[in-house]
This record gives structure tokens, sequence and C-alpha cells, in this order.
């Protein structure tokens, strides 16, 4: 006969009576001694942690990176060591605006969060869907994403808060266009490209240093809802990613992406004619062709939705030996804000859950705090140096210094004169569309700003139409017309 498993209470006390709480009589008040009644509601109560602000709907999986090429000579990362090299990863795939009970389907950027276990520990590639962002400075964070959230007054999305916003900080005009564009409501993750978006610095063996952007690029083919047919989704299947993901891996269909990176020098970066460090523009292929590394697949679902993608944390700032930061001004202050959320979210001790512990080593000297589970270094010393324990410091790992271009320190406006050109990029993107997708971003720019409302609104549209013309007057037109908005053609001569 199977032996069973005996219900028991958190603290390993087993009991008998978990449907019927203890009262006096069968219609009497309960018992405050009920302590099971009271465990249960307790632990109910606290199910919920905080969502994320941004990125709060999401879906992972668990899979390999596959080293298909040598990079060696750019970087001395372990993870690149050698062709064939197999590192274990977790990928999740978010949206960014909506609350967890979102539609997967919406209008929206996507995360694509990378989690290499390596053997010099956890490498988080925290990147999107889109290989730009809608500002170049940290300070306009907070203000960009209240405007994507709800409204103070009506508790509602507002087209108005968005299109103000985008239409008075002309560096989201590139972000936007793609937005608005058919890769703006992916189907499902699977069909869809990743990008570090950021740029990051690898280090070779000899100490050089190069600047690096990545690309993950879906070998299942790029595949697109139109507008109706994402809104069609939303009213069919709210959760149709979070199906599409678990389903085809259950199935052993496993998605794969293949990495490829950009790469520049260091003297390359101080004369290139576009800012390398400004997340609201990309690195064109003609100067800088793609480089293939490796294969991601994704082939494990996993096993419980709370433990493993719920309580994942990425952070930009968890990097390797080999793998740097750089003057990006968006990936400063990732590098702060990151791990300050995942601290509130989760607790000072979030790396020690294990979707987010590092499978190989940790040594350091982190005691106490919320939810210590390790053994919070036992009776070894928790200061540093020390004459009892063996932990050394490896003088190999030490990084090469900055060359920095100032000595100054200041308040830089990020879109001065010669950094300010916010239309080039938006319009070539505009120009490389096919006519079908170009009419479908015309079509759904006019639909998004139909929304605007209030005593601003031609303001507001107005703004944002001289922005529209400017990276392209075919664009600008189509939008203006779209909108009723009279725009005499003589003006574009």
């Amino acid at each position: 006969m199977k032996e069973h498993n005996k219900l028991t209470t958190a603290s390993g006390k087993p009991y008998a009576e978990n449907e019927d709480s203890q009262s006096v009589g069968p219609r009497g008040p309960l018992l405050l001694q009920d302590f099971i009644l009271h465990e249960k509601m307790a632990h109910f109560n606290r199910e919920r942690i905080p969502e994320r602000v941004v990125h709060a709907k999401g879906s992972a999986a668990f899979g390999t990176f596959t080293v298909t090429h040598d990079i060696t000579k750019y970087t001395k990362a372990k993870i690149f060591s050698h062709i064939g090299k197999e590192t274990k990863l977790l990928l999740r795939f978010s949206t960014v605006g909506g609350e967890r009970g979102s539609a997967d389907t919406e209008r929206d950027p996507r995360g694509f969060a990378l989690k290499f276990y390596t053997e010099d520990g956890n490498w988080d590639l925290v990147g999107n869907n889109t290989p730009v962002f809608f500002i170049k400075d940290p300070k306009k964070f907070g203000d960009f994403i209240h405007t994507q959230k709800r409204d103070p007054y009506t508790n509602l999305k507002s087209p108005t808060m968005m299109w103000d916003f985008w239409s008075l900080n002309p560096e989201s005009l590139h972000q936007v266009a793609i937005l608005m564009s058919d890769r703006g409501t992916p189907y499902g993750y699977r069909h869809m490209h990743g990008f570090g978006s950021h740029t990051f610095s690898f280090i070779n063996k000899d100490n050089e240093r190069f600047y690096v952007k990545f690309h993950m690029l879906t070998k299942q083919g790029i595949k697109n809802f139109t507008d109706a047919e994402a809104a069609e989704m939303k009213s069919k299947d709210m959760d149709f990613a979070q199906r599409d993901l678990v389903e085809n891996i259950d199935k052993g269909n496993f998605p794969r992406w293949d990495m490829k990176i950009q790469v520049m020098t260091e003297a390359e970066s101080r004369t290139y004619h576009i800012n390398p460090f400004d997340l609201t523009k990309v690195w064109p292929h003609a100067d800088y062709p793609l480089i293939d590394v490796g294969v991601i697949e994704l082939n494990k679902n996993p096993e419980n939705y709370f433990q493993d993608v719920e309580q994942a944390a990425f952070a930009p700032a968890h990097v390797v030996d080999g793998i740097g930061y750089s003057p990006d001004k968006m990936l400063q202050g990732r590098l702060l804000s990151y791990p300050d959320a995942h601290r509130y979210r989760l607790g000072a001790n979030y790396e020690q859950i294990p979707v987010n512990r590092c499978p190989f080593a940790t040594n350091n000297y982190q005691r106490d705090g919320q939810m210590r589970i390790d053994g919070n270094g036992g009776s070894a010393p928790n200061y540093f140096p020390n004459s009892f324990d063996n932990i050394v410091v490896d003088q190999s790992y030490k990084e090469p210094a900055w060359a920095l271009e100032s000595n100054v320190a200041g308040w830089y406006d990020r879109n001065a004169e010669g950094e300010n050109d916010h239309y080039t990029q938006p319009g070539n993107l505009f120009r490389l569309l096919e006519p079908e997708q170009q009419k479908n971003l015309i079509s759904n720019v006019v639909g998004a700003m139909s929304g605007i409302e209030g005593p601003k609104r031609m303001e507001i549209i107005n703004r944002q139409l001289c922005h529209w013309f400017r990276a392209d007057p075919r664009l600008g037109m189509g939008i203006a017309q779209g909108l009723g908005v009279e725009v005499d053609p003589d003006m574009m001569k």
C-alpha cells in the first residue's frame, strides 16, 4: 500500500481539521485558539507580493545558450569561452505598462529579460523587443511611466497624458514610431526579436575595451497582429502569449533565437557621428554589421509560476567578468533602480531565492535581513578583512580604468545641439516599411491620437504633428488627414 504524506502546518505539525473552523457548538462563534485558521488566512493574505511597477505581466521559460561562433577576441567572459559552450538560462517576456491582469496583446513594448547562470556569477541581460527607448535620461523615467499608467483623477488609461508627454519630448519619436507600427502588437513572444538595447562593454584577455549591442533574432520568423486582430484576440484570450509559449514548449516545439552583436572600438565611440550611448538611437548595420555569437533555446516550462517567474529578479547591474557597463545614461540609472526595486518587492535577500541564486558559488559578508534562509554565514566572520576565513580578492577580475572625456561634473542638456536629431532615424524607419506597413503605422497613430481629450487637445495634436512631419512629410500628412487637421501642402515644399 502506498504511503501517504501527512497534512501539516508550516512548522511541520500534522493536523486533521483543514475544512472546519473550531467553534462553540455547531452554530456558535469561532474560537481564537484555532491556529490552523489563523495560519491559513494569514498566508492567504500575503500570497501576493507587490507586482512590478512596470513589466508586471510576464511569461518565462528555462533553456540554454550555446556558443556557435568565436568572439573571444572581444571578451574574456567565460560564457563565450569556446564554440559549443552551453549555459543554462531563464528568459522572461512581459508587457510593460499594464497590470498583471492586463491583456497580452496590448499595444505596448515587450520586455525581453535573460538570466544566464554562468560559473562567474549570474549575468542578466535585461532588454526589450525594441532596440531603442522613449527617453535618454533616467531622471525622466518615473514621469514617463506615470503617463503609461492610470490618470490620478479618472483611474483610467489616458491617451492625453501619453501624447502630451511624447509631444513635449521629441526624443521619444523613434520608439513611438516602432510602438505604433505592426511591431507594437507582436504575435505572442515566440515571433519577436529581443534586444539588450543599451550599449554595454566587452573586455578581452588583454584588458582592451569594446562597446557592444546585443540582438536576439527570432528563428520562428517575425509575426505581428494588426491593430484589429490584437483587439479581437484581447476579447477572446487575455493570456494568448502565455498560453502560446507554455503549449509550444510542452509540445516540444522549442522556440529559438540567434544571438548577434554589434561591436564598436573605444576610439570609434569618440568620433562616431551618432552618440553611441544614446538609447533613443540605433547603430546602423551598414557601419556596424551583426556578428554571430550563439543560439538561445527555451525547452522547459517553470514547474511553478510564482516560484520561478513572479519571484525572478533581473538587474542590468548583474554582469560578469568580461562584460561591463558603458556611459549610457539610462543604463547608469538602471544599475541603481533595478536592484532597489527588487529589495522593495522581494526583500534584501532576493538573490537567495532559488531562481535568482547563482548555482556555483557566492562568498561575501552580507548578513541578516528578511528571509535569510541559507545559514547566514554560520559562525564565520561577518567583516572584511579578517584573519580567519579563506576568502581572497582575485585581482585578475579587476576591470581596466575608464578614460573619461571630462573632469567637470554638471547637469548637461541631453538634447543640446548635436544631440537633438530626433527625426532622422524615425523617418528612416518609416521609409523602410512596406506600403501596407506604412498605412498601418499611420492608422495606428491616428487611432491612438484620436483619444486625446480636454482643453489642450489641439495644442498637443499640433505639437506632435510637427514631430511626425519632421520625421517624414508623407507620414505627417497621412496622420494629419486621418485626424482631420488641415495642413497647407505648400508648407511641405
